[in-house]
């Protein structure tokens, strides 16, 4: 599983360094203060650190099987048309959640069971949590009214929480439901309904929030609930010294 872990986190990394590359044209006209227009790192070594991250981890995961390298193939090509496309569609928030989408049914088709419908649904939530925190990432860069209806994306894991666990939820759904909950609700109040809306606060709280919609996913089973919430409690330390946005 470490490998898995490893290979995976190479195509994520090369993909945020490809978004650099394929950005470059656009960042030395509007974000000259960005690594390649400013000088920091030449265009070409980024280009290639990129697609050598990307092309090590799609073998590493390849090597597992023929329906992992399936799959691989989906999640590195999704990567790619984001950082290609991303700038020039409005769907582009789609794409990144495409991203989440084949990074969830790669890895568990290296697993003793497979890509299950317990595993799509729950690659569905967090794809739809993606596509409404990418909306709001997006406006951080551009002006004019905010449109809430993205938002209802956020509550999607919920509700197919519920689908799934309806029959009987459990204590362990019932508390991270809440937990999600409230932690949704306070991220999104620092940008709704403000006069100054702070986009990266609530940004920053729903990617920490993503560790909470793996919990729901495996919330039946409390056992390796702790691990979800220690990364959750993780992401947030951790964003005190780095930038989420």
């Amino acid at each position: 599983m470490g490998a898995v872990l490893v290979s995976a986190s190479l195509i994520y990394i090369g993909g945020m360094i490809l978004n650099d590359a394929f950005d470059a044209e656009f960042d030395r006209q509007f974000r000259r203060e960005r690594p390649i227009p400013s000088g920091a790192v030449s265009e070409l070594r980024v280009w290639q650190a990129g697609w050598s991250l990307i092309v090590a981890g799609v073998i590493g995961l390849a090597v597992q099987g023929w329906w992992t390298t399936f799959f691989v193939g989906l999640l590195a090509g999704s990567v790619i048309l984001y950082d290609w496309i991303h700038k020039r569609v409005t769907l582009s928030p789609v794409l990144m959640a495409a991203c989440r989408f084949f990074l969830f049914l790669t890895v568990a088709s290296v697993g003793e069971r497979g890509v299950t419908g317990e595993v799509v649904w729950a690659a569905l939530a967090l794809s739809a949590w993606i596509v409404g925190l990418s909306y709001i990432a997006r406006r951080e860069s551009r002006r004019g009214p905010m449109a809430y209806w993205p938002l209802v994306f956020l509550a999607i894991p919920g509700l197919l929480a519920g689908l799934v666990h309806g029959d009987d939820p459990g204590l362990g759904v019932i508390l991270t439901g809440l937990l999600a909950l409230t932690w949704t609700v306070w991220s999104l109040s620092h940008t709704v309904g403000r006069a100054q809306p702070h986009f990266g606060r609530t940004v920053s709280g729903l990617l920490a929030g993503i560790c909470l919609v793996d919990v729901l996913a495996i919330a039946p089973d409390p056992s390796g609930m702790g691990l979800y919430v220690g990364l959750f409690i993780l992401s947030l330390l951790a964003q005190r010294f780095i930038p989420a946005t």
